[in-house]
């Protein structure tokens, strides 16, 4: 192995992009791979992801490697950005080709569809000695992508490796914390994608600002609770990871999952819905795994509840809000911060 650190970056869409861009940037060897071969040759030609990120200029320094093996070739460590329904798959794909000394990070955010693992479980399965990390937090790839001021927070069991992606990734307009807690940090890049829809929702129903305000404090509470419930920290999911992930989420229009819930609100079909914005929306397979999740500890997230129902068409977004308004008054926090609501 390279004493220089080599970064292979798996999945070429915007955020893989953004994220493999930043790094060569900053002058890490790094390999960008996806499984369109002519759209990264079209990338290195061009030093433009026209797809995705149409107006960034691609560093000349970031290499487009359409073949798997190659791109993972000497890499010290391996970051995969690909939807979550993918991200088991790739695990399987990479582990007779990896490097014995390469470590594992992530920048995806979900759950196993169908299961309601983590994705740092699927990873401890599949490579049980390595050190991994997860990149999570409030980051818009456009913005990041154009250099727009950024944090992000990397947690790890193995601080020295959480410390080492930190350091491949901060610049003077990204800032790069670390952390312990990678459950709590999975959690809340997962869950604020499911309350984003709620709030999108909202606004396309026109309901005002306060409506959206009381989704996303009330939706910080099942966070919350759900993340007590599984073990992770609170302070992870009060700091970027949850509460600064959901704030942006749920009121920046960059966000898919908002934009999803906008066009639920304008009465457009799911299905419609997600062909216009033309990209993989989380919310639609998080959203079963976080009511799993929640009726296997017991925990009753009307907000999280309602919006499954409303993607599944169970009810209509006019009946979902009626339901929550509906339910019965009670004290804002009957047993504590994080008993039962």
């Amino acid at each position: 192995m390279s004493d220089q650190p080599i970064l292979a970056v798996l999945g070429a869409g915007s955020w893989g992009t953004a994220l493999a861009a930043l790094a060569a940037r900053n002058g890490v060897a790094t390999r960008l791979w996806g499984r369109d071969a002519a759209a990264l040759a079209e990338m290195a030609a061009t030093r433009r992801n026209h797809r995705y990120l149409p107006d960034l200029e691609l560093p000349s320094n970031l290499v487009f490697e359409p073949d798997l093996a190659a791109a993972l070739r000497g890499a010290t460590t391996v970051l995969i950005v690909v939807p979550s329904h993918a991200f088991a798959e790739m695990l399987s794909e990479i582990k007779p080709l990896l490097d014995p000394a390469a470590n594992i990070a992530w920048a995806t955010k979900g759950f196993e569809p169908g299961t309601g693992r983590f994705l740092h479980e699927l990873v401890a399965e599949k490579f049980p000695d390595r050190a991994a990390a997860v990149i999570t937090g409030p980051s818009f790839a456009r913005e990041v992508a154009s250099g727009m001021p950024s944090a992000v927070t990397v947690h790890s069991e193995n601080e020295d490796f959480a410390q080492q992606l930190a350091k491949l990734l901060h610049a003077p307009n990204f800032r790069a914390y670390t952390g312990k807690d990678v459950l709590g940090a999975e959690l809340g890049g997962a869950m604020k994608n499911v309350l984003a829809v709620a709030t999108g929702v909202a606004d396309g129903m026109q309901l005002g600002l306060n409506a959206r305000a009381g989704l996303i404090t009330r939706g910080m509470n099942e966070m919350l609770r759900l993340g007590v419930a599984l073990g992770a920290r609170p302070e992870t999911l009060m700091g970027l990871s949850g509460l600064g992930d959901l704030v942006l989420t749920c009121t920046g229009d960059l966000s898919r999952n908002r934009r999803l819930g906008i066009a639920l609100g304008h009465g457009i079909g799911i299905d419609d819905a997600v062909k216009q914005i033309g990209q993989v929306v989380e919310s639609v397979v998080t959203v079963d795994e976080v009511v799993r999740l929640a009726d296997k500890h017991g925990l009753d997230l009307p907000i999280s509840k309602g919006v499954r129902a409303v993607l599944h068409g169970e009810v209509t977004p006019v009946e979902g809000l009626k339901a929550l308004m509906a339910r019965e008054q009670k004290p804002e926090y009957p047993q504590g911060l994080f008993g039962p609501t």
